[in-house]
């Protein structure tokens, strides 16, 4: 990327989720702040907004001209060429009842393209990372996706929307899923699914009314791990849609079939 040190972005990124994580998990078992946004459901803590400064100071203090789309603190608008997507904290309900499945998840864009993304889960230092054309990592070693041949045979995941007033729109997709696939997991962080999709634990991702910093990272990873990500009906994913199918690839046409039959 002409005029773009990936290698300093790598840094500063990888190095700010671990110190978010490291915080995150070191403010555990302390009392914790819990405010809501969009609803009762919607939660945000005191720890999800210091993650999120401590992210983007990094992020300014060495790249004080670029973009940042933040969960909390909403766009910091400088240079769209150059552009951060971050999540500090994924799985803010699980965090603020101490169910230790929530992670930092920070993307880098450039000219609109995912380049690189971390996800990094602190409850069992579990590192992944995924640069565009190089490959998917846990923990430095490189990772795929699972070889299951048939959706019958697969371990899948999803997720629900904050908003659950009146009808919820993923429960006609959940009631099939659970008849035509082995199981369904549903952990409460769309970042962690998805690497797990990414490193074969899980087989298939599907989920509705997303944001970008939601999967901006993780989609990345669960391609180059060798995974497939789309839309519902199959076209090209963008991280500013709201809905998201991922899998290992070879399950995806059937996949989606049978989620759309």
């Amino acid at each position: 990327m002409k005029g773009i040190d990936i290698e300093k972005i790598k840094r500063v990124a990888t190095e700010a989720a671990i110190e978010a994580g490291l915080y995150a998990i070191g403010r555990m078992n302390e009392p914790r702040e819990i405010s809501y946004k969009s609803g009762a459901n919607d939660l945000v803590t005191d720890v999800d907004k210091k993650c999120e400064s401590i992210i983007i100071e990094r992020i300014k203090n060495n790249f004080p001209s670029h973009s940042i789309l933040a969960e909390e603190s909403g766009e910091h608008d400088k240079d769209k060429e150059c552009f951060w997507v971050i999540d500090p904290l994924d799985g803010t309900t699980n965090y603020a009842h101490g169910f230790p499945v929530f992670c930092i998840s920070i993307a880098f864009m450039f000219e609109g393209e995912e380049k690189f993304g971390v996800v990094y889960d602190p409850n069992r230092d579990e590192f992944f990372t995924a640069e565009k054309g190089k490959g998917a990592f846990l923990n430095n070693r490189e990772i795929r996706v699972s070889k299951t041949k048939d959706v019958q045979s697969s371990l899948v995941a999803t997720g629900f929307a904050y908003n659950v007033e009146g009808k919820v729109a993923n429960l006609p997709y959940l009631t099939k899923v659970l008849q035509f696939s082995q199981a369904v997991r549903r952990a409460g962080s769309a970042a962690i699914d998805l690497c797990y999709v990414a490193c074969g634990r899980f087989d298939g991702f599907w989920e509705f009314k997303l944001k970008p910093w939601d999967t901006a990272a993780a989609q990345l990873i669960v391609k180059e791990a060798g995974g497939k990500v789309t839309l519902l009906d199959n076209t090209p994913f963008d991280i500013f849609t709201e809905e998201i199918v991922a899998t290992n690839g070879i399950i995806h046409e059937e996949f989606i079939n049978k989620l759309t039959c």
